[in-house]
């Protein structure tokens, strides 16, 4: 027909999808991704610099003297590391990692460091997996790196009771950057499954900082634990973006350029509620933090601003076409673009004139209320494994409440006593005939 007609139809119909396909991606930029989000406060931003710095320590070969320190240095006390596992001592079973104890703020850390391209076992971890391969509570999860932190809780357990036990009032924080932080992510969950093996610890005393993570997790998991996890995006990072199965980011940073725009076409054409139904498809986890410090038609850098939701639909779903998007994902750019935007909203809070302990228990009930919400829009939209949390403001479309013991049913309820029944019970007739009152109760 299209010869009949004297016009390449189909030819026409083709390239009118790839203009509307370029254009679509190369609109999409990094800070739309977040545009709807809330700004994060400095009281719950303030521990990512300094994790970000943890992660760095592990890539120092002499921390007494370092190397590759960042302006202001590491600021941690070499005699504070209480375990420094390097490669030889894990064998390739995950990456090398410090645990440290910071008494400065109470807090102890174990910090994993990322993925080394000169290593064949980081290759092997990150590979280990395919879609739908291991299941976990509820979910689905990365076999490579759930393998991983289950060899990391066995191998220091008795250490993590042990410091828990001598320091009641620390917290316990997993953190870690790229390959590194979704063995964090899944560290955590285990731990907050299996409590008992640290000594019975409550579960607020647990938490993770994930820089620049793996999608390791399915959606299910990811909001469900988004109380203790949370992730950590430097605007155009483009391994919080790649889509499972996970063997696409091998083949992203070795040829990142040439499959780039192949990931993208992959990624619009399949439509995001299809993504949200497939319950085997991994996402980033936890709460999201994302420092966003470029914007569309701008030139250059601007002053970071960090947004933060606990996000279910537009979950980094989509691949930018950035110059920035591996430069973004290094932890070097994410702790100096972290602690100028902490800088930034530290100034902006102390003009204000903010106290720090009032705004602190107002970001813990504004991530309280973020996150009842995500399950809420998880639930509506069908995600598997995931169930509406009850309202705060009634029981509207579930079971009904036991009745309390002060407010008896009816069944229960003594027999009413009519009018006659109670004068006759105080008053009765003497031999003339008269009314008098009682001198003994009735039987």
């Amino acid at each position: 027909m299209s010869l009949a007609c004297g016009l390449p139809l189909l030819e026409c119909v083709y390239c009118l999808g790839c203009a509307r396909w370029a254009w679509k991606r190369c609109l999409h930029t990094g800070d739309r991704d977040s545009a709807t989000w809330g700004l994060a406060s400095a009281a719950e931003f303030s521990p990512v610099p300094r994790m970000c710095r943890l992660i760095m320590a592990n890539y120092e070969p002499d921390l007494a003297n370092p190397v590759f320190s960042p302006p202001g240095g590491y600021g941690i006390d070499p005699a504070n590391i209480i375990r420094r596992r390097s490669y030889a001592d894990t064998r390739g079973r995950v990456t090398p990692y410090l645990v440290y104890l910071d008494h400065a703020h109470a807090d102890i850390v174990l910090a994993l460091r990322g993925l080394n391209l000169g290593r064949e076992s980081d290759y092997a971890l990150l590979l280990d997996n395919r879609l739908g391969k291991r299941k976990f509570d509820g979910g689905y999860v990365h076999n490579g790196l759930l393998r991983a932190a289950g060899w990391v809780l066995d191998a220091e357990c008795d250490l993590l009771r042990n410091l828990l036990d001598r320091y009641p009032d620390y917290k316990l924080t997993f953190t870690g950057h790229s390959l590194g932080a979704g063995i964090a992510a899944m560290l955590t969950m285990v731990v907050v499954l299996n409590l008992d093996k640290l000594g019975d610890v409550d579960r607020s005393r647990t938490r993770c900082y994930a820089m620049a993570p793996a999608r390791c997790m399915s959606l299910n998991l990811a909001v469900r634990y988004a109380d203790v996890i949370n992730s950590v995006v430097l605007q155009d990072d483009f391994l919080p973006r790649t889509a499972t199965p996970l063997e696409d980011i091998f083949k992203s940073i070795l040829c990142l350029p040439c499959l780039l725009c192949l990931r993208c076409l992959k990624d619009t054409c399949i439509p995001e509620d299809v993504m949200l139904k497939d319950p085997r498809r991994l996402y980033a986890p936890g709460r999201i933090y994302h420092i966003v410090e470029r914007k569309m038609f701008r030139c250059g850098r601007y002053p970071p601003v960090v947004k933060t939701a606990v996000p279910v639909d537009g979950r980094f779903e989509h691949v930018v076409l950035s110059c920035n998007a591996t430069m973004d994902h290094a932890v070097i750019w994410i702790e100096r673009e972290a602690q100028k935007a902490l800088d930034l909203m530290l100034e902006k809070e102390r003009t204000m004139l903010v106290p720090s302990e009032q705004r602190m228990e107002r970001d813990e009930t504004v991530h309280v209320e973020e996150h009842k919400a995500a399950l809420r829009r998880a639930a509506t939209l069908s995600v598997t494994g995931i169930r509406s949390p009850p309202s705060t403001y009634g029981t509207f479309g579930g079971e009904r409440p036991e009745r309390s013991e002060s407010f008896p049913s009816s069944a229960s309820r003594q027999p009413r006593v009519s009018w006659n029944d109670l004068i006759e019970s105080v008053f009765e007739k003497d031999e003339d005939g008269q009314i008098v009152l009682r001198s003994s109760p009735p039987s």
